[in-house]
């Protein structure tokens, strides 16, 4: 069967609710209580049945997710620096510079210089906290980060809904 990511990562979700929902129903229904004085209203339960409904839906799940990751390594995205990155090495890079990108944050919203309101033990003299660095070039750094980022987003949405792939389901 031939699928997009985008195809892929809706059927996993898809399987994965459905089996949620079965074990929720095995937990609901694998034990019943009833009082001595009472006929038992057993609910209707096979573990074999559920069991067997688990792994088809985990078999599916592990096709899907494997034929995923080989598209994700043989699939290439070309930046407008002229970098080539395979969709896996693209996911990596990603999260590296989002990394970056909430440390150069902090940074950019630093105040270049800032009174300390703590006086706790020391003398009465009051003291500043200064920020050793170019506020102007983390802004810059910033905002190459944001574009690369959304560049690589914008690239992987694209193969996401375009590149297919088969599934052996």
């Amino acid at each position: 069967m031939k699928m997009t990511s985008a195809y892929a990562n809706k059927l996993l979700r898809q399987l994965n609710e459905e089996k949620e929902f079965l074990l929720n129903q095995e937990e609901n229904s694998c034990t019943y209580v009833y009082a001595a004085d009472e006929e038992p209203l057993i609910p209707q339960y096979s573990y074999p049945q559920t069991e067997a409904q688990l792994r088809a839906l985990d078999a599916k799940i592990v096709k899907i997710k494997h034929a995923v990751n080989c598209s994700n390594v043989s699939t290439s995205l070309t930046l407008s620096s002229g970098r080539v990155l395979t969709v896996d090495q693209a996911l990596v890079v990603m999260a590296q510079l989002s990394q970056r990108k909430q440390q150069l944050d902090t940074l950019r919203k630093r105040q270049p210089k800032a009174r300390n309101n703590d006086h706790y033990g020391r003398s009465g003299a009051t003291e500043y906290t200064c920020i050793n660095y170019d506020l102007a070039d983390v802004r810059k750094a910033y905002e190459a980060i944001s574009a690369e980022i959304m560049e690589i987003q914008m690239k992987l949405d694209q193969l996401n809904q375009t590149v297919t792939f088969d599934v052996e389901l």
